[in-house]
């Protein structure tokens, strides 16, 4: 059995997408069990462990010991639960996972640890105060460095992640495989044709000739929402034919644009199921960051939602790999700094991009990378 391991991550969408469907997927690859271990906050335990149990009926989800900064009591549930179902690996996503990992390890009760490394959590917990704690912040560097460096294999979202830990810890070991932030199930069966775009758009009232933009996800202060509105202005101002689509919680600097722009700016809060049926609609999604070390890492799996759906990605530059991608390949988008001929695109162009996403970005176009795993 392998154990896979997330702790204080609470259900949302990401969590859906990259835990739990990465946890079903490697159950039907492999003749070896996996089992999502989830320690969440004591705070709404009851409803989130109902959230996670209702998509992955068999996890364990146990409430994790009150206090970030105390992720070491934790160690006690983890050599109970060992004890019962005798993993003999343990996959942990995020650095304080990892940290509980090595000293289940350290006590052999089990053999190997994998580190699932998301993006580069120091710099994150101190570019976006994600943890407060003195004690975490002073500590968290070398917790991450300990990761990278004692874990037996490692998991990267980007090969711009591994020349990071490559400089900022003299990583050298090729053990490790790079997997970028996999679609959902929800994606792979995203139908795209005239009358589906079309439905899509009499929602909101946006006529076929409009050029749709569209923004998806959290409107929080690391998606740069400023770098976002000065890209998106301009081309608002340009013609009354474009239209911006967000797909998020209303804010007032979405407020603020839709009364500049009136009857061009739209917003609407969705469930994850429904993301595609919108998407669909639009022509460009909007990819927009700072360039902080967080988001040079990064893998924003929105990228692949927009291409799933056939949209073309307007891109800040140094965003993880897929800035350089798209200036390998402009059939996908354009660079920011390079945005040009915003056109509609054709179906037959949103065809071919849907694609190359669905033969990137699903779980089981990575099998043979997984497969590494267990």
């Amino acid at each position: 059995m392998i154990f896979y391991l997330t702790y204080n991550d609470a259900p949302s969408g990401i969590y859906s997408s990259q835990v739990i469907d990465v946890v079903k997927y490697l159950n039907s690859i492999s003749e070896k069990k996996i089992k999502l271990v989830s320690l969440i906050s004591m705070r709404g335990f009851l409803s989130n462990k109902k959230k996670i149990k209702t998509e992955l009926s068999n996890a364990i989800v146990i409430p994790m010991f009150p206090g970030v900064h105390r992720w070491k009591l934790n160690s006690v549930f983890l050599q109970i639960l060992t004890l019962f179902f005798r993993p003999e690996k343990i996959i942990c996503r995020s650095v304080l996972a990892t940290q509980l990992g090595l000293l289940l390890r350290k006590k052999g009760k089990i053999k190997a640890v994998v580190y699932d490394g998301r993006g580069a959590i120091a710099a994150e917990w101190n570019e976006y105060k994600v943890v407060q704690h003195p004690a975490l912040l002073s500590t968290i560097f070398e917790m991450e460095k300990e990761a990278v460096l004692n874990s037996d294999y490692r998991i990267a979202v980007s090969q711009k992640l591994v020349e990071y830990w490559q400089t900022s810890f003299n990583y050298t070991s090729n053990n490790h495989v790079v997997i970028p932030c996999t679609l959902n199930k929800i994606y792979e069966n995203v139908l795209l044709n005239d009358d589906v775009i079309k439905k899509s758009r009499s929602v909101f009232g946006i006529g076929e000739n409009d050029v749709v933009f569209v923004y998806s996800g959290s409107v929080a202060g690391w998606q740069s929402f400023k770098i976002l509105s000065d890209c998106i202005k301009p081309i608002l101002a340009a013609d009354t034919k474009h239209k911006l689509l967000f797909l998020s919680d209303k804010d007032e600097n979405i407020i603020q644009l839709q009364t500049q722009f009136s009857n061009q700016v739209f917003c609407m809060r969705v469930g994850v199921s429904e993301v595609p049926i919108y998407l669909v609609m639009a022509d460009y999604g909007l990819l927009l960051r700072e360039e902080t070390i967080t988001n040079k890492v990064a893998s924003p799996v929105k990228f692949a939602e927009y291409i799933a759906c056939g949209l073309k990605v307007i891109i800040s530059d140094n965003l993880g790999d897929y800035s350089a991608l798209i200036h390998k390949n402009q059939n996908l988008g354009f660079l920011y700094s390079k945005v040009q001929n915003l056109n509609s695109i054709p179906l037959t162009d949103k065809i071919e991009i849907q694609r190359i996403g669905l033969s990137n970005f699903m779980k089981n176009s990575n099998k043979s990378t997984y497969e590494k795993l267990v």
